[in-house]
């Protein structure tokens, strides 16, 4: 417990953070909108345009990550089906359930768990990929096609060249297929600016936690409640399912494709669903509630998996 507590602290104090600068009205009304933005269109294209550039794209292409793939399918289709049929929701909003529902956060909570208890994070990297080049592009292009902003801006085929996170990943994905190399000169500021995504997506998600007018109705409740049994409990399951029965995978392979199936929802979440105008109610709760519940369920995956 010890171990994941090092990993959690740092989400809660940077969001506890960006709740107390916004109840002091430090940065302005529209400080959140624009630190909002400059997540979506700077930092995070940058960190993933470096983190790319120097990745091995092969990598994720085993075993162990069709079972983690299994389980994020499931979960994330699971998440959409829920939004359409029992919540009644549209379909930009229906992208957003799924990928609460589906979406790992493989990269500032993944690392450290993975560290603490695995002692390698090598697979969270895999995941990393997984995420970055199959899966988000996925989720942007539904957000594209389900909202007035995709409707403006025209056919879904110009989405790469119109969307910074899908044009930097391309990019990133380029170099390394390459075998390209940028100078330091370059590298390095790219570095120091995609570090700032994390931190101020957590901070932006503890400003929109201040001044909300909105009570949770029964209704919302019960949406980010499903939406956290699929992300901490059906995920990790359909992961174990298929790990275990169908690709009979070794018992430290089968830990690590439980154990980062069960992370919490990712804030990109968050990040996506103010971007193209949605209501970010569900996301950041999800997001929050998945990250308190999970702090359990990692635990027992780890004491039932684990070494004996």
């Amino acid at each position: 417990m010890q171990h994941l507590l090092s990993g959690f602290t740092p989400i809660w104090v940077l969001t506890a953070v960006g709740y107390l600068v916004a109840r002091a009205g430090l940065l302005g009304p529209q400080a959140e909108a624009v630190l909002g933005r400059f997540v979506f269109h700077v930092a995070m294209p940058a960190a993933l345009f470096t983190m790319l550039a120097k990745a091995r794209l092969d990598s994720f292409a085993n075993t162990a990550m069709l079972a983690f793939a299994a389980g994020t399918a499931l979960a994330t289709g699971l998440g959409v089906l829920a939004a359409r049929r029992l919540f009644d929701r549209r379909p930009a909003d229906q992208a957003i359930s799924g990928m609460a529902a589906g979406y790992v956060n493989s990269a500032n909570l993944g690392i450290p768990v993975a560290l603490q208890v695995l002692g390698d994070a090598s697979f969270v990297a895999q995941i990393l990929l997984f995420q970055v080049l199959l899966v988000t592009p996925v989720i942007l292009a539904l957000l594209d096609a389900g909202t007035e902003r995709g409707a403006r801006r025209g056919r879904l085929l110009m989405l790469p060249l119109r969307n910074p996170i899908i044009l930097a990943s391309a990019l990133g994905a380029l170099l390394s297929a390459t075998g390209w190399t940028l100078p330091p000169t370059l590298a390095r500021p790219g570095e120091l600016l995609g570090a700032a995504a994390v931190p101020t997506a957590l901070v932006t998600l503890g400003m929109s936690l201040h001044g909300r007018r909105d009570r949770a109705t029964a209704g919302r409740r019960a949406e980010v409640g499903v939406t956290v049994l699929l992300k901490t409990l059906v995920q990790p399951l359909a992961a174990l399912a298929v790990g275990a029965l169908l690709l009979h995978l070794p018992r430290p392979q089968l830990l690590a494709v439980v154990l980062c199936s069960a992370l919490p929802t990712a804030q990109n979440a968050f990040v996506y669903a103010r971007e193209y105008g949605l209501s970010t109610a569900l996301a950041r709760d999800s997001v929050l509630s998945s990250t308190l519940v999970s702090m359990a369920t990692l635990s027992l995956v780890y004491w039932t998996l684990g070494p004996t």
